[in-house]
């Protein structure tokens, strides 16, 4: 396969979230280069953060491995342990099963990119830890729920 050109990767914007998340995420893009690339078995992803965004909810997946690299910019890490500055060349790898959540914010005025570089497992749990709220991933499919189990609907639905 040729070199990816990144002006013909589309940028993905949104969330798969359901609301009121989805909102929270305004300000971070993404390149999804692993799928360009033809991948299958595990993801890369370029990750933008406009200052003042976040890149997710704070989140440990149960199956899935995770690895972060920053490439440009300033990021703070938060995970259990606290808030971490993070600058080009600054790794941090999440192991799958780990019920240490995460997420990166950008405080700064200039945007920020992150490398994400995970695997693709068959059925995958993310747990957010900050709120209550769980997704399996099966069949490109996305379920919430309550961290019970309980079905996720929306206040106010």
């Amino acid at each position: 396969m040729p070199k990816l050109d990144l002006s013909d990767v589309p940028v993905k914007t949104g969330s798969i979230y359901p609301d009121p998340y989805a909102a929270m995420m305004a300000g971070r893009s993404s390149l999804r280069l692993g799928q360009a690339g033809g991948l299958t078995q595990f993801g890369v992803n370029l990750v933008t953060l406009a200052p003042g965004a976040m890149s997710s909810l704070r989140h440990w997946h149960l199956h899935e491995d995770e690895f972060v690299m920053v490439t440009e910019g300033e990021c703070v890490m938060v995970t259990d342990a606290g808030a971490e500055v993070m600058r080009p060349g600054d790794c941090a790898a999440f192991p799958a099963g780990v019920a240490d959540g995460h997420h990166f914010l950008n405080q700064t005025d200039a945007p920020a990119r992150f490398l994400v570089v995970g695997t693709k497992a068959p059925r995958e749990v993310a747990t957010y830890s900050d709120v209550d709220l769980m997704v399996v991933m099966e069949d490109g499919t996305a379920t919430f729920t309550r961290k019970d189990g309980s079905a996720y609907v929306p206040e106010g639905v």
